[in-house]
C-alpha cells in the first residue's frame, strides 16, 4: 500500500498498486523519451519508443523476481546486450537508457516518489545541458576539402590564400576523384577570424575553377563513452 512517502511494498502488491506502478512507469518513460527527442536533433522512432517502454519492462521484471534487485539486474543485463551488441550507442543514448533503467528499478522497488523526482531533475538537466553550450569546445578549427583539376599542382597553389585567412593549414590527405581526372585535398585549418570563411572559399573557387569546396567542423571521435 502507499504511505505518505510514496512507497509501495512490491513484495505483496495489490492489483491496484500494480496498475499504478505500471502507469507511473509508462508516464515517466514517455517524459524521458520526449526530453530526449527535444534535446537531440537526430533520433530514431524505434529508440524513442524504447525509452518510453523501458521503465515499464524494468519494473515488471523487478516485480516478477519479488524485489530481488540482484536477480533483476542480472536478467536486465542480459537484455541490454541485445541493444549494444552490434551498434555502439552514443553517450546521450547510453545516458537515456541508464536513466530509464534507473526509473524502472526505483518503481519496481516501490520508490515511486523518488522515481518522479529523478525523472524531473535529471530530465530537466539533460535538456538544459544539451541545449546550451555546456561542454562545447569553442574552436576555429575546420576541415577543408578542395577539388582541383589534375593539371594543377596542389603543393602550394593555395598558400597565399591560406596565409591571408588562416593561422595554420595542414594537408591531411590527397586522393583522386572522378575517375582520376581530379584531386580532392583535405586540410586541417585554423582561421584567424571565423567570419572570413566565405571570403576564403570565394577566393579558392576562383582558383580551382569553381569546383567543389567544402568547409565543416572537425569530426568528433569522443561521442562514445
Amino acid at each position: 500500500m502507499f504511505n505518505g512517502d510514496w512507497f509501495v511494498d512490491t513484495t505483496s502488491m495489490s492489483d491496484t498498486s500494480v496498475i499504478i506502478c505500471v502507469a507511473v512507469a509508462l508516464i515517466l518513460g514517455i517524459i524521458v523519451s520526449i526530453a530526449y527527442m527535444y534535446a537531440t536533433p537526430i533520433y530514431t522512432k524505434n529508440f524513442a519508443v524504447t525509452l518510453a517502454l523501458l521503465p515499464v519492462i524494468v519494473q515488471a521484471v523487478l516485480v516478477m523476481v519479488n524485489g530481488n534487485i540482484g536477480t533483476s539486474v542480472a536478467v536486465l543485463g542480459i537484455f541490454s546486450l541485445v541493444r549494444f551488441r552490434s551498434v555502439p550507442g552514443s553517450s546521450k543514448e547510453i545516458t537515456a537508457v541508464f536513466l530509464t533503467t534507473a526509473i524502472g528499478l526505483a518503481i519496481g522497488m516501490g520508490f515511486i516518489g523518488y522515481a518522479i523526482m529523478m525523472t524531473v531533475i535529471v530530465g530537466l538537466m539533460f535538456v538544459m545541458l544539451s541545449k546550451f553550450s555546456f561542454g562545447e569546445k569553442l574552436t576555429k578549427d575546420r576541415m577543408l576539402k578542395i577539388v582541383i583539376p589534375e593539371n594543377l599542382d596542389y603543393t602550394d597553389i593555395f598558400n597565399d590564400i591560406f596565409d591571408k585567412y588562416l593561422k595554420s593549414a595542414k594537408r591531411e590527405r590527397v586522393k583522386t576523384v572522378n575517375m582520376g581526372t581530379m584531386f580532392e585535398i583535405t586540410y586541417h585549418v585554423s582561421f584567424k577570424n571565423i567570419k572570413d570563411e566565405k571570403k576564403m572559399i570565394d577566393e579558392i573557387r576562383c582558383r580551382n575553377g569553381n569546383l567543389t569546396v567544402s568547409c565543416g567542423r572537425l569530426h568528433s571521435t569522443g561521442e562514445e563513452l
